[in-house]
């Protein structure tokens, strides 16, 4: 089945659908703010620093990917990382429950031909989401706090 999960760019054509997942209680939740974070998104749009990127399965849309070099914005829990590191922010897609581990897996075995080291946060609360990293390949149970004052579950995968 990993053959099967298809990448495409994010477009402006996109932002409705994803504020839409972003307002999908079991993301919202995590994703505080859905208009700021489509904002946040939206802004990213262009911007030669960040991918952003639509997880598929044949035409079913699965989740949401962005990618940058850890290092580009203040994030002093990646303090302690290789310049080369990536971090990569996700959430799902209503229909695409179940899949995140799979896609997310095959998305960072992509990465890691370029980069060595991925890393991403997600909340220490949040365990569905860890339990996806896990299945992407992720490891790690270092607690710190990000830029916004959030304690967050600092998580990598090596090449």
């Amino acid at each position: 089945m990993p053959d099967d999960y298809s990448f495409r760019p994010v477009t402006r054509a996109d932002l409705p659908t994803l504020a839409d997942w972003l307002r999908d209680p079991v993301v919202a939740e995590w994703w505080e703010g859905p208009d700021r974070q489509i904002a946040l998104v939206s802004e990213d749009l262009g911007n030669p620093v960040m991918r952003q990127l639509i997880a598929f399965l044949g035409s079913t849309p699965l989740g949401y990917a962005q990618y940058y070099p850890a290092h580009h914005w203040l994030a002093p829990h990646f303090a302690d990382l290789p310049a080369e590191a990536v971090a990569i922010d996700v959430f799902g897609a209503p229909q695409g429950r179940g899949h995140g581990g799979a896609w997310l897996r095959v998305l960072c075995d992509r990465l890691l031909e370029d980069a060595p080291l991925l890393v991403i946060d997600p909340d220490p609360a949040n365990l569905r989401a860890i339990r996806a990293y896990e299945k992407a390949g992720f490891a790690g149970d270092s607690i710190r706090i990000d830029s916004e004052g959030h304690p967050v579950r600092v998580m990598t995968r090596h090449r």
